[in-house]
């Protein structure tokens, strides 16, 4: 089946991350992680119709973001969990995470369909497993239910709730978990699929209706589907090597839209990224697929 891949929107993200489709709204949502570290917006939105953007800047990393119902978001920033206004800019504080370790801070999450938000965290210097994942409940409490991780990426969902999917990027190991749908609770921790023949690292990742996982291959440049049983259905190649994550969306959501980032400097010592002077050419762009004839599902909000 043939397909397209596009650039939407020549964001110049620092590092791109977490789309969410809102199909209340049939718009984009994503977040520039370290945006703010070299004077960039934090938050972006994108209605594919017009083509219009709006973003906003705050004074924080920001790992990953949801939706809440009333239509404001959660937010996963660099020292814990906070409520945000659109409108106002107004950032409330929810809960700090792990405030006597300086240099994690928490990076990719998600929604499960009962309203709770996952996000785990990474060691900003991309080396010691010092991190943890946490799940923040309806109820604002805050539950660490992992740890021992470096840098937190690709929670999801199987569609029937009963597997949970997790990756550490420098681990290079994503895993899967028997899923508590009631709880919320993890179990039965296993290894999933691994990067270690591949040329890039689990980045962002989501779940279509099939079941099947997808994942971005940060530094390797492709989008990679996992059957529920951990193998290879495809590759797709995509126009930049730094891309970061992915989501469904669309009014049918079967378009899939992409992040990337443009950061070139990281401060650890391993050699998992190549040095680079400058950017990829549209590194740091939203890119949508279309055609695929593959249908994801609709990203939960948050039910605090």
């Amino acid at each position: 089946m043939s397909y397209s891949i596009e650039c939407l929107v020549a964001a110049d993200n620092h590092l791109g991350e977490g789309p969410v489709w809102d199909a209340e709204q049939a718009a984009l949502y994503w977040v520039d992680g370290t945006g703010r570290r070299v004077g960039r917006p934090a938050l972006w939105r994108l209605d594919p119709r017009s083509g219009a953007t709006r973003h906003w800047s705050l004074d924080h990393d920001v790992g990953a973001m949801a939706l809440r119902r009333d239509g404001n978001a959660v937010l996963a920033l660099d020292d814990g969990f906070y409520f945000y206004d659109f409108t106002t800019g107004a950032l409330e504080c929810i809960t700090p995470i792990e405030p006597e370790q300086p240099r994690t801070r928490l990076n990719d999450g998600k929604v499960d369909r009962r309203g709770r938000f996952f996000a785990g965290g990474m060691d900003d210097k991309e080396e010691l497993a010092i991190c943890g994942l946490w799940r923040l409940d309806p109820d604002l409490s805050v539950t660490r239910v992992d740890q021992g991780i470096i840098c937190s990426n690709g929670p999801c969902w199987s569609p029937d709730d009963r597997t949970f999917y997790f990756a550490d990027t420098f681990q290079q190991q994503m895993w899967a978990y028997d899923y508590d749908l009631a709880t919320g609770g993890l179990a039965n921790k296993r290894p999933f699929a691994d990067t270690r023949q591949d040329a890039g690292f689990f980045d962002g990742s989501t779940v279509d209706e099939e079941g099947c996982v997808w994942n971005a291959l940060v530094i390797g440049g492709e989008l990679i589907r996992y059957t529920p049983d951990g193998e290879v259905e495809r590759r797709i190649g995509m126009p930049v090597k730094n891309i970061t994550s992915l989501c469904f969306g669309g009014e049918r959501l079967d378009e899939i839209y992409v992040t990337s980032m443009a950061r070139v400097s990281h401060p650890a010592t391993h050699e998992h990224f190549a040095r680079q002077v400058r950017p990829q050419f549209g590194a740091g762009s939203l890119f949508r697929i279309r055609g695929l004839g593959i249908r994801g599902l609709p990203e939960p909000r948050f039910g605090g």
